[in-house]
């Protein structure tokens, strides 16, 4: 057959983006939807020993390790599931499987996209991988990566918001998934679906207009040197976000430090007794006896003191007790004392510790009240709110 010029060139294009995919994405590359819809495990239970599956479509149950397809079950089949010694029995039939679990999912993989698999009655897009550990099972959601954000997106950001700032969150929210695919991997899939990775509630979190944020940056990913960036989000930065090496200790070269339009946002207190509060520090090894007096200087945007990042945090305060002193990390207060953020300053009088603080949050990366505040009062797109908090990042349509 003779193959005419233009149909060459489109063939080797499409190859071409292929290769690049495969680059961007660290060689990744689905066997159902190649590099045009990347897919993600996500691991949405632990140590389950009975659950009741369903699909909204017709599905195969196959064997993860062989591939082997073990039964067919029609649309909307019931399938309650439970584990004995070491096999499946799925609506009381015994299914004998490999190591790496079966698959509920529709036969053409290439339409994982459309399905909807329902697990313990609550709806998830993509398939449900179950994977035996010990006397139980781990459920996995395997979902293309469009229709996880759907279930995320809406979860980290009110969807109600200035479009341009829910597609900023929407391309964060990917970039930060496919970066950080096998992050779970010890666990069997490559991320959570709580807080540690992203908030992802399937179904019944979705809403329209965050979809369509998402169907209008579809496949856009922000990348560095070639790669998806991890793009950390928070909800408020108080006035400005933070330098990577002031929270974590490493610098990465596009987590600097950026200033918001409106300073000292989100305010918040949050006051203890000198009792509680020196039982605290006891109780993680600083010793100090009666507090004193504490030193922590005011907070200054965008210049270093003593005792404060450049952005304004809580780097350090020294607590002077009657059995010694005892210096202090922000990041420790804030997870000690469960503060909404190291950007705070400290009194203490009449006995009592006093906390003042503004913004929620780690500081890294992108701020959502700070985006919706550019889309908003400065009228910036989607790149635009993106460069301010991801500095030297390159947005590229990846798929």
């Amino acid at each position: 057959m003779r193959i005419n010029d233009t149909f060459l060139r489109y063939l080797v294009r499409q190859f071409l983006l292929i290769l690049l995919a495969v680059f961007l994405l660290g060689g990744f590359i689905p066997v159902a939807e190649a590099a045009w819809q990347p897919e993600l495990l996500v691991g949405l239970q632990k140590g389950t020993t009975s659950v009741q599956l369903s699909s909204d479509s017709a599905i195969v149950i196959r064997d993860v390790t062989s591939g082997k397809i073990l039964a067919r079950k029609s649309a909307g089949a019931i399938l309650p599931v439970t584990l004995n010694q070491g096999a499946f029995l799925v609506a009381g039939k015994k299914l004998t499987a490999g190591t790496a679990g079966i698959d509920f999912i529709v036969e053409d993989e290439r339409q994982l996209a459309a399905q909807i698999s329902r697990i313990d009655g609550k709806a998830y897009r993509g398939a449900v991988r179950l994977l035996p550990v010990g006397n139980g099972f781990t459920i996995i959601n395997r979902v293309t990566t469009e229709e996880y954000l759907k279930g995320v997106v809406p979860e980290e950001m009110p969807p109600e918001w200035n479009m341009e700032a829910v597609k900023a969150q929407a391309i964060a929210a990917r970039s930060f998934a496919l970066s950080h695919r096998k992050r779970h991997s010890k666990d069997g899939y490559d991320l959570c679906a709580t807080t540690h990775c992203q908030q992802y509630q399937g179904v019944r979190a979705e809403r329209a207009r965050s979809s369509a944020a998402i169907k209008e940056t579809h496949g856009e990913v922000l990348t560095f040197a070639g790669r998806p960036i991890e793009a950390l989000f928070h909800t408020d930065s108080g006035g400005m976000t933070e330098n990577s090496e002031d929270v974590w200790g490493s610098r990465i070269p596009y987590l600097r430090s950026a200033k918001e339009l409106h300073a000292q946002s989100y305010p918040w207190d949050k006051n203890i007794s000198a009792e509680q509060f020196t039982a605290v520090l006891a109780k993680h090894g600083k010793v100090i006896g009666t507090l004193k007096s504490l030193v922590l200087p005011p907070i200054s945007f965008g210049k270093t003191v003593a005792g404060r990042t450049s952005a304004g945090r809580a780097a350090q305060v020294r607590f002077i007790g009657t059995k010694g002193t005892a210096v202090v990390s922000g990041n420790d207060l804030r997870s000690w004392l469960g503060l909404k953020s190291t950007l705070f300053e400290m009194t203490y009088k009449g006995n009592v510790v006093m906390i003042h603080g503004y913004g929620w949050g780690h500081g890294l990366g992108l701020s959502q009240w700070g985006a919706k505040a550019l889309a908003d009062e400065k009228g910036y797109k989607y790149p635009a709110i993106l460069g301010h908090y991801y500095q030297g990042t390159d947005l590229k349509k990846l798929y």
